[in-house]
């Protein structure tokens, strides 16, 4: 222990004696410093001192006025931190003029655009004083004092602002202080010559009717429009037939309508055959048309004549056996015929076509016997088929109707209207007391003959227009060809509902020259 204390002792004592060392060599060193670096330290010692002598190098000159000496301001300051007095405000700027500087430029502005000066204006009045200017074509000049308003005070059309005296669109004109004036309403006691207040006005006037003038340019008008609106009546067609087999009738006087019997098939039975056969090659072509073909029919029962129609204007009768030539040409439309059809006997035909006219033929002299017409484009025409209503046909039109006629006086007899587009199709059904058509809405129609109110209604949204419908020869179903390329066939008894089971849907399609 006592030489631990001893240690310390010893310790203490060598720095302390190392720091005295230490000291001493400082203070040499010190001393041994330049004495002129603490010069500025050390206080000026006393002596001789030298008077130098100030001396105004600049010339007197006499100055009559005296030199303004007051402060200047900036033009363009906008703040002070003082009050200036008048003169030092408007005091000139001193400095030679920039002679560069343009009038515009030298102006005092404090946008780029000029100098806009600060002003309050209402936003009832800024938006009355617009409109007035967008409406009259005046308004006040903002810049002008309005309490004392002259024609100076308006900017715009200044004659308008003094016609009207300076009114704005808020404001109405001088109020009229007499009333109209109404006729006497007589005496409430008397009932039917009490007026009360449901009586007129003196000047008013019961008829609004126009003047010569008016009525003049009203006129011109109402002729306009009914001349675009209304189609142009297009006379129809001069009609003609061109027969072209050298004898009309035989040597006992019969005509081409007469059943042949020579052609080694029983033409007048009314037997069905007992098999049919599909058709297996081409036996002949009936050339003769220019135009496509749009129709085909054969002569009732015997079937010994084809009737077809053309995109030509044309109807044209053909020989099925025989020599098989072209008999006669009827002429007699100015546009394409649409669709024919024979009646029972085969005597006369009608045909429809795109000229809107339907005309009544008679087979064997080419004569047109009667036209119909009510302005609208027929898409097919069929006779009915009951022997006792040989006189009257259907034809479905373009303004969405089936319209019946009479032959024998030439009018509509009934119009059936339920479409919604244009009726494409007419069948008879049901032993001729019925009729099934078909239109462009989509829609099959089941019609009573001679009522017009469909009682059967067809329609679903998977279905597509049908064209082209046919009755078997049972008459027990309707073979429809659908848009959709699929061949549907309906029940024509009663119920008239689509046979799934025998709907066809691979259809092929056959490339037959028009001929």
């Amino acid at each position: 222990m006592s030489a631990a204390i001893s240690s310390l002792v010893s310790y203490g004592s060598d720095s302390d004696s190392e720091n005295e060392s230490e000291s001493t060599t400082r203070s040499e060193k010190v001393e041994e410093t330049d004495s002129d670096a603490t010069a500025h330290l050390r206080p000026l010692e006393t002596g001789p001192t030298m008077s130098l002598a100030v001396l105004n190098s600049a010339p007197e000159v006499a100055v009559k006025e005296s030199v303004e000496t007051g402060t200047h301001l900036d033009p363009s300051l906008k703040e002070v931190s003082y009050n200036p007095t008048y003169e030092t405000m408007f005091a000139p700027e001193f400095g030679p003029v920039n002679p560069y500087k343009t009038q515009q430029m030298a102006a005092p502005r404090n946008m780029l655009s000029g100098y806009a000066e600060p002003a309050h204006v209402n936003d009832f009045m800024f938006e009355q004083q617009r409109r007035t200017f967008s409406t009259y074509g005046y308004a006040l000049d903002p810049s002008v004092d309005t309490h004392q308003v002259s024609s100076n005070s308006y900017i715009g059309a200044v004659d308008e602002a003094e016609k009207k005296k300076g009114l704005t669109v808020f404001e109405s004109g001088p109020k009229k202080s007499e009333k109209r004036k109404k006729v006497k309403g007589g005496d409430a006691e008397d009932i039917e010559k009490f007026l009360g207040p449901w009586a007129k006005y003196e000047d008013e006037r019961g008829v609004a009717k126009p003047s010569e003038d008016e009525q003049k340019e009203l006129d011109e008008i109402t002729a306009k429009r009914q001349k675009k609106g209304k189609n142009e009546e297009d006379a129809p067609a001069e009609e003609k037939t061109i027969l072209h087999v050298k004898d009309m009738y035989d040597y006992q006087g019969r005509s081409y309508l007469h059943v042949p019997q020579d052609v080694g098939i029983n033409l007048r039975s009314a037997e069905a055959p007992d098999k049919c056969y599909l058709p297996k090659k081409q036996i002949h072509v009936w050339s003769g048309h220019t135009k496509g073909v749009s129709a085909i029919r054969l002569f009732p029962n015997s079937g010994h004549l084809l009737l077809s129609c053309s995109m030509d204007c044309k109807i044209k009768l053909w020989e099925v056996y025989n020599e098989r030539r072209c008999i006669r040409t009827f002429i007699g439309h100015s546009k394409a015929v649409r669709d024919i059809c024979f009646n029972n006997s085969g005597t006369q035909f009608l045909s429809a076509a795109y000229d809107r006219y339907l005309k009544l033929w008679d087979s064997e002299t080419g004569q047109c016997i009667s036209r119909f017409t009510n302005r609208k484009v027929p898409y097919c025409v069929k006779f009915n088929p009951d022997e006792e209503k040989q006189n009257l046909f259907v034809a479905g039109m373009s303004d969405k109707k089936i319209v019946q006629w009479d032959i024998r006086t030439g009018e509509v007899v009934q119009e059936y209207d339920r479409h919604l587009g244009a009726v494409n199709t007419i069948t008879f059904v049901d032993e001729n007391r019925r009729f099934v058509s078909t239109s462009d809405d989509k829609s099959l129609r089941v019609w009573e003959w001679d009522i017009p109110v469909d009682f059967k209604y067809i329609a679903e949204p998977s279905m597509h227009s049908m064209p082209a419908v046919t009755l078997s020869p049972n008459g027990k179903w309707l073979a429809c060809q659908s848009m959709d390329n699929q061949i549907l066939i309906f029940g024509a008894q009663n119920r008239f509902r689509l046979n799934k089971k025998k709907v066809s849907k691979a259809t092929w399609w056959l490339d037959m020259p028009a001929k």
